[in-house]
């Protein structure tokens, strides 16, 4: 039953414990006889090769655990800024999430990311400040960033018990109560004891800020509290409850994964704070033939309505990640994709677990699957019933900022390397494939150098391919500076028969806000008083993109345009497909040499934490590389610096900061939208006009 349902994701800022929070809840919840460690590479979530050896998620896994009498559909994401996009579309998918938090640093840069990811899907959540073991950990101080940080409506429901290593438990501030873990029992069956003195008046400080904070909006715990006497138990879960399904209150929890604390807990709180399917209003599609919206029906015997999020391909048969929505789904049915205007034979329905498949028979709302047999379906596709067809809104994916040229490692190969190149641009959406057409190379584009480093791994490793790649190059855009126009028109003989076409094109910029370009949007549209014939519209407009590909002034990828087609002419017998679209590449072609282009970069948002001694020479380094520092902050033994910096000045910067700090600093690197470079500089980076 949907109401017995939990989807949940796992999201943090890397290296914050959270892949050994979903280890934890595999062992106490029974799926597995073992805890996996990321330090030993036996994780059961992180499953893939590449993630053992680096120690990191790359790949959002799921898994399915039954705790309590319900089933929690488990989703742990990765925590690396180069793989965002998988919290991305995890999001779309998901009721609910748990931040993990670093006990020590609290809010991180990435914590912040994911957070966005969270409210712009409207997806409940808990926090869970983790690595209380280590020294300086600080859960009030966690609690605090939260709401300053990302101002979440965070609020304490646990207190931990010692601190450091002497920490082994917790004080259930909703209960009154603390839980002791034994590390004799790997924390297995917590102690339930008495509060400890020494953390007792903290713990009752805590407890009345929540009980007040509850009272707000439920009558029976603002009864009690008026009546100053203690209010009941299943109050003020439900009161709890019913806050986090609004999103107006975020519970805060304590643990230390790694040592076995508090993981129990968190699973209690998963499923008496966090929403069922049927809790969260299913979300409205349209009707891709006139374009209406359409609010779909729902329970198991409704039309099926089913949410392509993730393709995965593998060597033995491609699985296409599905939340299903409405209707129940069973092997061997066909579904309805409205992009492509296909039918697809569904040939297996799988529950996965990590990397581990198991089949079912049906799966109904609710439930988060691998259907298998899909050909035409990618992410972001709705899957539905071909009588009651829908479109859910598709998932939007951030432009690659780094390029690499890469090169098969023999020419017998080439025909291999383009077939497993074209295979995984359409696993990731944020993976680009470009082929040189001077040089015959393949230009691969991505969101970091970690994220094409692991395709090269996988080119290598999974389809057995030897390849040369070139050092990461940075992925400019040119952007026209002003408004233009250019005309095309087309009405010659080929092949024997008189093809036409003629129309007009109109380039605007697009510019974001602060000075920033969107950089990696190119818009077409058909205006009002465009003569060109419907059925010749997504020709043309497949046309005009294609051609936007190579921009006029370094042959770099155009952005940042809306590309407006007017007027034109129409000749019933004479229109043709090839006379429009040469047309249109006229078109454009006359509109961008009037168009004043640009050369637009990719400038990226970093924060750096080091101890106050290094600090001078780092900020020093920045100014150097043309950083533009935006926040110093100073804490306890660490200053923190954020900021934004071209990424063209921030390759290798890894090794720099090591040693500039003696290794004591950390960084993170967030894509922050694309600026113009100065003209300048061009010389300097190699740029001539051409």
């Amino acid at each position: 039953m949907p109401s017995d349902l939990r989807n949940i994701g796992i999201v943090a800022h890397i290296d914050a414990g959270k892949t050994t929070v979903s280890e934890r809840i595999l062992f106490y919840s029974g799926v597995e006889r073992r805890m996996g460690e990321v330090h030993e590479g036996s994780t059961v979530m992180d499953w893939m090769e590449e993630e053992r050896r680096r120690g990191i998620t790359i790949t959002a896994a799921a898994a399915s655990v039954p705790w309590r009498g319900k089933t929690i559909n488990l989703v742990d994401t990765p925590g690396h800024v180069d793989f965002t996009v998988e919290v991305e579309r995890c999001m779309r998918v998901l009721e609910g999430a748990v931040l993990v938090l670093n006990g020590v640093a609290g809010v991180q840069a990435q914590s912040e990311t994911v957070w966005r990811q969270m409210c712009r899907h409207r997806v409940a959540s808990l926090a869970f400040v983790n690595q209380l073991d280590r020294p300086g950990g600080d859960y009030l101080g966690a609690v605090e960033s939260l709401r300053e940080r990302l101002e979440a409506p965070a609020i304490a429901v646990q207190y931990p018990i010692g601190e450091g290593k002497e920490f082994r438990g917790v004080v259930d501030l909703v209960r009154m109560r603390a839980l002791h873990f034994s590390a004799d029992t790997l924390g297995k069956d917590p102690e339930v004891i008495a509060v400890p003195p020494e953390v007792e008046e903290e713990a009752l400080v805590l407890r009345s800020e929540l009980i007040e904070t509850l009272a707000e909006g439920d009558e029976a715990v603002l009864a009690a509290f008026l009546d100053e006497t203690e209010p009941d138990e299943a109050d003020l879960v439900r009161a709890l409850r019913a806050r986090v399904l609004e999103r107006s209150l975020v519970p805060v929890l304590a643990g230390a994964a790694l040592r076995n604390v508090g993981v129990q807990p968190l699973l209690d709180a998963i499923v008496d704070y966090l929403p069922a399917p049927e809790e969260v209003q299913i979300p409205h599609g349209f009707d891709p033939a006139s374009g209406e919206e359409v609010t779909p029906e729902t329970g198991e015997r409704a039309p099926v309505v089913a949410f392509a999020y993730k393709f995965q391909a593998d060597r033995n048969e491609d699985l296409l990640f599905t939340r299903i929505l409405a209707g129940t789904v069973r092997p061997g049915q066909k579904l309805f994709n409205p992009r492509v205007k296909r039918m697809e034979r569904i040939a297996r329905v799988l529950r996965m677990h990590a990397d581990s498949r198991h089949p079912l028979e049906e799966a109904g709302p609710g439930e988060i699957v691998a259907l298998t047999g899909a050909k035409f379906t990618v992410t972001g596709d709705t899957l539905c019933e071909h009588d009651h067809a829908l479109v859910l809104e598709p998932l939007v994916f951030p432009e690659p900022v780094i390029t690499r040229v890469v090169e098969p490692g023999s020419t017998a190969d080439r025909d291999k390397l383009h077939a497993a190149l074209e295979r995984l641009s359409f696993e990731d959406p944020t993976f680009h494939v470009r082929e040189d057409a001077e040089t015959g190379q393949w230009l691969i584009a991505g969101m970091g150098e970690l994220h094409l480093e692991v395709l090269e791994h996988r080119l290598r490793e999974d389809f057995g391919l030897e390849v040369h790649v070139g050092t990461p190059r940075v992925a400019y855009r040119e952007a026209p500076r002003r408004v233009s126009r250019g005309s095309g028109r087309v009405d010659r003989m080929v092949g024997g028969e008189r093809v036409f076409g003629a129309l007009d094109v109109e380039v605007v910029p697009i510019h974001g806000g602060d000075e920033e370009e969107t950089g990696g949007a190119v818009l077409v549209e058909f205006a009002p008083d465009c003569l060109v014939p419907d059925g010749l519209r997504e020709a043309v407009r497949e046309c005009l993109s294609l051609e936007a590909q190579v921009g006029p002034r370094f042959g770099f990828q155009m952005g940042g345009l809306r590309v407006v087609v007017h007027g034109g002419e129409s000749h019933p017998g004479r229109d043709a497909e090839l006379g429009f679209n040469q047309a249109a590449s006229m078109a454009l072609r006359e509109a961008l040499a009037g168009a004043d282009v640009a050369l637009l970069e990719p400038v990226m948002s970093f924060q750096i934490e080091a101890p106050p001694e290094f600090m001078s020479g780092i900020l020093g380094d920045l100014q150097a590389r043309r950083a533009e520092v935006q926040d110093l902050q100073a804490d306890e033994g660490a200053r923190r610096v954020r900021g934004v910096v071209p990424l063209y000045r921030m390759f290798g910067y890894a090794s720099v900061l090591r040693s500039l700090s003696q290794g004591r600093a950390g960084f993170s690197l967030t894509p922050s939208g694309f600026r113009e470079v100065p003209e300048s500089e061009l010389a300097e980076r190699g740029l001539v006009w051409s």
